[in-house]
């Protein structure tokens, strides 16, 4: 455990985390948490979090991330992007002193130890291609899915063992099972399958699956894979949905004009306590609040005014659908919206969001949806941020933040105290 003045002391040389004291009057994450004039919680990073995986294993693309029950960090290591100077000691015996593949599925500690792992090709016949979501819940169970065409959710103990398939697979067309959709056509009133099953949350408390997809959330059995219903954006019923392609626009440093579906890529869906349920579009840099059942209560905007993923950007080899060529230029990445993760105080007052346009992770306000302040900043050094497209929490306040492309780490952003503990 490293003391809070070595901490203090990188946050000032990197210029990384706000030290300001400010009023705590408003509501924190965990008590004694100080806060911004603007009421935004203050975090400093910790750079010596998490110990180095064991094994020589490689440390890859953090796609997905989740803190469960036991205060444990569920992270992916997807290793379909490893170069291959990262797998050096594959070659053979003093070939080289790290590293090689490591397990896809893997399980820290708090103090950053794996103390399980798992998965990765071959592992099962269903293992999903582009692994996207991990989700362990509280009966003891792992819940994981990828965003290729034949990708779906899979259930898994907390060691390893195969528990069941969600399916819902579209038919292969062709040979590349790499290809992320086998069907370029939308099609949002189509229910007996579905191409990108990547994205998803689990309703404990119903026995649900949300998935999102399209321009759709639809919501599942999670024991028989049914379906129960499902709705588009600002609630309208699937049948209302429009199949044609989102309109895009020309960026003038203005906001995207509105837009009454859901504005693709929807890239993630979180379910607070009060059972509201939040979906973010990377295409509106917006997330829309639904109750449960579907019926829409709000539309909270988050740095509106950048560039939007329907703005014209060329994309990256991380955005679905990925239809673009080898050889295309991936001129940017684009919108605010691309993980989301809800504070874990009682009220769960605040929303942090992980935007990989910018590089930050946005703290907002749950009830109003006014943007209270960000942390982190484009860079490599520790508690800026590269990519950051996975994020969690712990009730400790502690906020966990998985980067992909090239950063290929995880970051882990203690609360900063008024008292200076």
């Amino acid at each position: 455990m490293i003391g809070r003045s070595a901490l203090s002391v990188v946050a000032g040389l990197c210029g990384i985390a706000s030290l300001v004291f400010g009023s705590t009057g408003h509501a924190q994450v965990v008590e004694g948490q100080a806060v911004d004039e603007n009421g935004a919680p203050q975090y400093i990073v910790d750079p010596f979090w998490p110990k180095p995986l064991p094994n020589r294993w490689s440390m890859q693309q953090v796609t997905g991330l989740y803190v469960d029950h036991m205060e444990h960090v569920w992270f992916i290591n997807r290793g379909r992007a490893a170069l291959p100077i990262e797998l050096a000691a594959e070659a053979g015996p003093g070939a080289a002193l790290c590293c090689v593949r490591g397990p896809e599925i893997i399980e820290l500690d708090q103090e950053g130890n794996v103390v399980n792992a798992w998965g990765g090709p071959g592992y099962h016949p269903l293992w999903p291609t582009y692994l996207q979501t991990v989700i362990p819940d509280t009966n003891g169970f792992v819940w994981i899915s990828g965003e290729a065409a034949q990708d779906s959710i899979l259930k898994f103990t907390r060691d390893g063992e195969f528990v069941w398939d969600f399916g819902h697979r579209p038919p292969r067309l062709g040979t590349d099972a790499d290809l992320r959709t086998s069907d370029p056509q939308m099609d949002n009133q189509r229910l007996d399958q579905i191409v990108n099953v990547g994205r998803f949350q689990l309703d404990e408390v119903a026995n649900e699956l949300y998935i999102i997809d399209q321009k759709r959330v639809t919501v599942w059995d999670a024991s028989t894979g049914e379906f129960k219903r499902g709705w588009g954006g600002h609630g309208m019923p699937l049948n209302e949905i429009s199949n044609d392609p989102t309109p895009g626009y020309e960026w003038t440093g203005e906001q995207p004009p509105e837009e009454e579906n859901f504005a693709p890529t929807i890239h993630f869906i979180e379910i607070s306590r009060d059972r509201r349920v939040y979906v973010g579009e990377r295409g509106q840099n917006r997330i829309q609040v639904f109750t449960t059942e579907g019926e829409w209560l709000q539309d909270i905007y988050v740095s509106p005014n950048t560039l939007a993923q329907r703005g014209g950007c060329a994309g990256t080899r991380e955005d679905p659908p990925h239809r673009w060529p080898v050889g295309t230029f991936y001129s940017s990445i684009c919108g605010s919206m691309y993980k989301m993760i809800i504070s874990k105080d009682p009220e769960q007052k605040y929303l942090f969001v992980a935007d990989a346009h910018n590089d930050v992770v946005w703290s907002v306000d749950r009830e109003s949806g006014e943007t209270l302040g960000y942390f982190g900043g484009n860079g490599r050094l520790a508690g800026q941020l590269h990519f950051p497209n996975a994020i969690g929490i712990d009730t400790f306040g502690n906020v966990f933040v998985g980067e992909v492309d090239t950063a290929k780490r995880i970051q882990k952003f203690a609360p900063v105290f008024s008292d200076g503990r």
